[in-house]
């Protein structure tokens, strides 16, 4: 049986996913594909992702498919309520997820997925596939593979890689060009700053914003940043992001400097406590942070909590601290993703992107099955070109073909200078 929050609001999700739909006719045609092909039939399809109206389409893509489906959050703060409501109702998709999840419950529900002993996993930061190695690893025969949708997530599978403790083939969604520099970058930027202001309603223009993390979503983030008027400072630890976000314009620094400089600190680094208390000492009264990274353990809220004077919630998810010297900082989202713990998320048309992605490594594991190595695999670049092409149209957008004489060109070495 599926748990949500309030069953009632279905009807609120299911508007939500025909909105959605509207803005992902890549995904669409996937779902054509697959309602053609059904190249799920017979199969459980595991998920921990975010529980929003765009999961919600690609969950419907995978049952036209002939899926069966058990989803839950991968995040306490990211389900949306309505979404999941509409999806308990609908034909083989069990849901386990509401917003504001205990821990409790979050790794309950991640249990509740698992005990459908999926054939494929979906995962959003690893913990599903995790617990299925760590808690249940008998279910691993079964499991042909898994994907994955973050940066945070393939980190943690390269880990399991190294220490050769991954049992499955997992493929890498997060590399493909169609999400790491779509999603991370048009997403991310506009979503964090979407959170930002729902929390606060801050004026971003003639402020300094810390970006700490320059890849794709740090790019992103510092983008919507600079657009809307701001002052942006990097921080790094990669020389290579460092010097881009040098030629890209930003001021770089360590934190040590940039932590008195700062109006506004966004984490986007996918790595412990990069925002510490000797940072948040120096900060100006009144300073906001907030995290668009997977988990939330980029800034250091344990020690902040205790050693602030007071703490209390002053906004939609903006909670104030007291510190002892009498200034005051402010935490969005929890210290959570704060483009869905205190918005929604990324927008249609990204993650329409981002789960053809999906979708299609799904494809790929049953083509491909019992052929692939148990190692973190990326997609073939012609699946990222096909996803590409999809967009395209929906965009009503075509491009240039290559003549006959330009493909021989560059077929060939033999033409010079």
């Amino acid at each position: 049986m599926s748990f949500v929050k309030d069953p009632k609001l279905a009807e609120q999700g299911r508007l939500n996913l025909e909105i959605a739909e509207k803005h992902m006719g890549a995904l669409l045609k996937v779902r054509e594909q697959f309602i053609k092909e059904q190249p799920f039939k017979g199969l459980t399809i595991g998920m921990a992702l975010h529980v929003t109206k765009e999961t919600g389409v690609l969950v419907r893509t995978l049952t036209a498919g002939g899926a069966k489906v058990a989803i839950t959050g991968c995040n306490p703060l990211s389900t949306q309520d309505d979404i999941a409501a509409a999806l308990a109702e609908e034909k083989d998709v069990l849901v386990w997820a509401y917003k504001g999840e205990s821990r409790e419950d979050y790794y309950k529900f991640l249990t509740a997925v698992i005990e459908t002993q999926p054939d494929i996993t979906i995962d959003d930061g690893c913990d599903l596939v995790t617990e299925i190695h760590t808690k249940h690893p008998h279910l691993l025969a079964k499991l042909i593979g898994g994907c994955e949708e973050t940066t945070t997530g393939i980190i943690r599978l390269q880990a399991m890689a190294r220490d050769s403790a991954l049992k499955c083939p997992m493929i890498a969604v997060n590399d493909n060009k169609t999400k790491h520099l779509m999603d991370n970058y048009y997403g991310t930027g506009q979503s964090t700053f979407d959170g930002i202001l729902r929390s606060t309603n801050m004026l971003i223009a003639g402020t300094t914003v810390v970006v700490l993390g320059y890849g794709s979503c740090g790019k992103g983030v510092a983008m919507r940043a600079k657009g809307l008027g701001a002052q942006v400072i990097v921080t790094e630890v990669d020389a290579f992001c460092a010097l881009q976000a040098a030629m890209d314009g930003h001021r770089v620094m360590p934190m040590e400097e940039a932590a008195s400089l700062g109006d506004l600190f966004v984490t986007v680094t996918g790595n412990l406590h990069v925002i510490r208390m000797e940072h948040i000492e120096k900060m100006k009264d009144a300073a906001l942070m907030a995290n668009s990274g997977h988990f939330d353990n980029e800034i250091d809220l344990k020690t902040l909590e205790a050693k602030a004077s007071r703490k209390r919630r002053v906004r939609h998810y903006l909670d104030e601290y007291l510190l002892k010297s009498g200034r005051i900082v402010y935490v969005a989202g929890e210290g959570r993703l704060v483009n869905l713990a205190s918005a929604e998320g990324h927008p249609s048309e990204v993650m329409s992107l981002s789960f053809c992605g999906q979708a299609l490594a799904c494809k790929y594991l049953v083509d491909h099955k019992g052929t692939m190595q148990n190692e973190v695999i990326t997609l073939p670049p012609e699946i990222d070109d096909h996803i590409s092409k999809l967009q395209l149209t929906a965009m009503g957008l075509s491009v240039d073909t290559l003549t006959e004489e330009q493909k021989k060109y560059l077929a060939s070495w033999q033409e010079g200078t």
